[in-house]
């Protein structure tokens, strides 16, 4: 008996399934963007209050991102976008906190 060929899709990592995710892919930006921003202001001592926020929105943002994602090709750089947010958020923690100055 004859079997039916079927073409076979190139193997990736980063392969996706064929579908539009536009909430997975606006978590990705999002966290990245989040990650960048709390990257380069952690290297300010003055700017802590940036850091950390920014960096603590990005952690967040991307856990859900991990949680909701689909594909490799959104979970590499939610991974890449929630290490740099992390960064920035511990320096920012470090040089003053989340309300450091402003509460108390």
């Amino acid at each position: 008996m004859a079997q039916a060929i079927r073409p076979r899709p190139p193997v990736s990592l980063l392969a996706t399934d064929g579908k539009t995710h536009p909430l997975q892919e606006t978590l990705v930006a999002v966290t990245l963007i989040l990650g960048v921003l709390a990257f380069v202001t952690a290297m300010f001592h003055n700017l802590h209050l940036i850091s950390s926020w920014a960096g603590l929105i990005g952690i967040l943002t991307g856990a859900y991102g991990q949680y909701v994602s689909v594909t490799t090709r959104e979970r590499f750089p939610l991974i890449i976008g929630m290490g740099a947010a992390a960064i920035g958020f511990f320096l920012g923690m470090a040089h003053g906190g989340l309300f450091g100055g402003v509460v108390g």
